[in-house]
């Protein structure tokens, strides 16, 4: 199965990037993802559905340690495939 995941962190500073955002940047661009979309108010990844929720976990919990008080998710399924164990 293969997902994509849209998120935004808070709090928005337009000055410069909090440390969560520069986090979730570093999260995300290390997962082994497919495809990625970093931007100032939105963020997309693309993969395998291990990798995806892998991505999701750490994101949230290290977001929340740099100071997110928020963090907006969408998780959506775009396709089938062979991903980790199992072939599920």
């Amino acid at each position: 199965m293969r997902l994509r995941v849209e998120f935004t962190t808070e709090p928005f500073d337009l000055d410069q990037a909090p440390a969560h955002a520069l986090v979730a940047r570093e999260v995300i661009e290390a997962a082994d993802m497919d495809a990625v979309d970093v931007g100032p108010f939105g963020n997309t990844a693309e993969g395998g559905a291990d990798a995806v929720l892998a991505a999701v976990d750490a994101l949230l919990r290290r977001t929340l340690e740099s100071g997110a008080t928020r963090i907006s998710l969408q998780l959506n399924v775009i396709g089938e495939g062979v991903t980790g164990e199992g072939g599920k």
